[in-house]
């Protein structure tokens, strides 16, 4: 006669009821990554640097590109046309 292995047999007094468990399941919580955060910039365009141009598109002037001041808040020195960025 086999017995009783450790409660793994049928019968007895076992039953199932709310134990606790050892899953480790998907919780709330701020995560601890270490992205690098290069992402894209406004429609899919990386940041150009503090460098280059801003050109007019009317006339083809080209100013120094301003750190902080984005080209299209400059306008062309020879016609008054918005500036973008070379």
């Amino acid at each position: 006669m086999v017995g009783n292995l450790g409660g793994f047999g049928r019968g007895g007094r076992g039953g199932r009821g709310p134990g606790q468990g050892l899953g480790r399941g998907q919780g709330r919580g701020a995560g601890r990554g270490s992205g690098t955060g290069r992402g894209l910039g406004r429609m899919g365009e990386t940041a150009l640097g503090a460098g280059g141009y801003c050109v007019c598109p009317v006339c083809g002037t080209k100013v120094e590109h301003q750190a902080g001041v984005p080209c299209t808040q400059m306008t062309c020195p020879k016609c008054g046309a918005q500036l973008i960025r070379e």
